[in-house]
């Protein structure tokens, strides 16, 4: 069985809380960690062949550093504590995974994806809506390991993950995942840039 596999069917599940928390549970090494739903993002997503477990279904997978480049160039210093910590309480501009999140609960939360400060793109004070989504419907496992870049593909070939897009095109769900997102970032570029967002409204 793969490295990864208790990720998926045997790895503890921690909520935004537990991870926001100090000392944080999440080791600062390299790894691998899924995000797990008790509710879906999307109705058009299909569960029926994605990892469930204890009312939650997991659809999103991760990896934290990203393979280190080729070309002399420093790798990179991150981690899955950071990772999931941002993926948490971070913006869209940072975290594909709330892009996504924004993207497909836009209506629900009545946000929208707009250019900020520098013309940098995430939902302004629309990303509170996002942490309070997360806060009660999203979940996260984890497993460390030396070298995560190797597990990547693996992740994408041996489980349905409908909110990941890169080399995922199989997945019934990715035009309408790429399409919800285009349509927002073409939205933002439609309208004028804001300030900074500011503190909580």
């Amino acid at each position: 069985m793969n490295d990864h596999h208790s990720l998926y069917l045997g790895a503890q599940l921690y909520n935004r809380t537990e991870v926001l928390t100090r000392p944080c549970p999440v080791p600062a090494m390299p790894g691998v960690y899924g995000w797990w739903f008790d509710q879906l993002p999307s109705s058009d997503i299909d569960t029926s062949d994605c990892q469930k477990r204890d009312g939650l279904t997991l659809l999103y997978a991760g990896i934290s550093p990203s393979r280190p480049p080729m070309n002399g160039k420093a790798p990179s210093k991150q981690n899955i504590r950071k990772r999931i910590r941002y993926h948490y309480r971070g913006n869209a501009y940072g975290s594909t995974l709330r892009f996504t999140l924004g993207s497909l609960l836009s209506e629900e939360l009545d946000i929208k994806l707009r250019r900020v400060g520098s013309g940098r793109l995430h939902f302004h004070q629309g990303e509170w809506a996002i942490n309070d989504w997360m806060d009660k419907h999203a979940f996260v496992s984890w497993v460390t390991h030396p070298e995560p870049w190797v597990l990547e593909g693996d992740l994408i070939e041996q489980y349905d993950l409908p909110l990941n897009l890169m080399g995922n095109t199989r997945n019934s769900f990715h035009a309408r995942l790429t399409k919800a997102r285009s349509d927002q970032r073409a939205g933002a570029l439609d309208l004028p840039v804001l300030q900074n967002a500011g503190k909580r409204p």
